[in-house]
């Protein structure tokens, strides 16, 4: 089977996902198939058949390593003459080639349902939720109204352009300690924890960076855990346990750093209750196909709280999804086999 893997793009999460795609072309290419690797915002700026662009066997695998702060989008951007359109030359034409369209993107255009409503429209069949079910997810205000609607568990919170929420009203609707990040945006990219007045600002700014609304929810204390879902069921439960700090960009990317728990130590009626409740967020969120859904369990109330949805979950070496899909015994060449035969309409 011919495949394109889509990675890259201009998205705060483009390195991420330049790993995440170099992993799954390896895989791919080891079950013997034939791949192209193609970056969505760059693309191919040759005239060379597309058929060149497909390889064949492992003597020459991928690879990328992805540094431990965000990618430089304007320099980027300034590389390629000032270009901002986010599909690069020939990235369709790559796409109608292939059999079928392994989704390694992460963030903006890869996960807000852009790409997919593009792929549709020149019929593509492609990996993962479509556009309804990645707009509706990847929109961190949308995906928790609906959630709450639904009577599950979500932190109280507040969304708006970051003029929209001074600090006198963050005091007044959410208090501290709380948590600031940008409401369309993955990898925890511009997410701070803000324990003092002294530290709202910037954490403001920081999210501002990001060009879109933001979300400021009340922080929950308790332990973080994250349940991924793989054709309709719900796989083992990882508890993530950062060294230090909280999980963010650096935390879940660079090795070492943080501690996976696969199966996590939940009590068992707890453990199906959150496996459960997460089929539930699934289904109100139309994903499909795969996917993963982050909480915070409270041992307390045997509860879970609501964070977000991911998508497009990562597939890089120290991603949660493969590390449980691994657990039942699913290898991860074999993992993004079945997802790309399994995807299409």
């Amino acid at each position: 089977m011919k495949i394109t893997v889509l990675g890259g793009g201009l998205s705060p999460e483009r390195d991420v996902s330049l790993k995440s795609a170099s992993l799954i072309a390896n895989a791919l290419l080891s079950k013997g198939h034939e791949v192209a690797l193609v970056d969505l915002y760059e693309g191919i700026e040759n005239d060379r058949p597309a058929e060149s662009f497909f390889r064949r066997g492992t003597v020459a695998p991928f690879t990328y390593t992805i540094p431990e702060t965000e990618p430089d989008l304007e320099a980027l951007i300034k590389q390629h003459g000032g270009r901002r359109q986010w599909v690069g030359p020939r990235v369709i034409e790559l796409c109608q080639y292939a059999d079928k369209v392994f989704l390694g993107l992460h963030g903006s255009h890869g996960e807000n349902g852009q790409i997919q409503a593009v792929l549709d429209a020149f019929d593509v069949a492609y990996t993962g939720c479509d556009y309804l079910g990645c707009a509706i997810a990847m929109d961190k205000g949308i995906s928790k109204a609906i959630v709450a609607e639904a009577g599950i568990l979500t932190a109280k919170w507040v969304t708006g352009m970051p003029s929209e929420i001074p600090m006198e009203r963050m005091e007044a609707e959410i208090g501290l300690p709380c948590v600031v990040k940008p409401i369309g945006c993955g990898s925890s990219c511009g997410v701070s924890i803000v324990y003092t007045k002294e530290e709202y600002q910037a954490a403001v700014d920081m999210a501002a960076a990001y060009d879109q609304p933001i979300l400021v929810e009340q922080f929950i204390k308790g332990r973080e855990i994250t349940v991924s879902v793989l054709n309709d069921r719900a796989l083992p439960i990882t508890e993530i346990i950062p060294h230090e700090g909280f999980y963010d960009y650096k935390n879940k990317y660079q090795d070492g750093l943080t501690t996976h728990i696969c199966p996590a130590q939940i009590e068992p009626e707890d453990y199906k209750k959150a496996q459960d409740l997460t089929l539930k967020i699934f289904g109100l969120l139309k994903m499909t196909q795969y996917g993963r859904v982050d909480m915070i369990y409270d041992e307390e109330r045997h509860d879970f709280w609501f964070i977000e949805a991911n998508n497009l979950p990562g597939m890089t070496n120290t991603s949660l999804l493969p590390e449980a899909a691994k657990v039942e015994g699913l290898a991860y060449e074999d993992l993004c086999e079945q997802l790309v035969l399994n995807c299409g309409r």
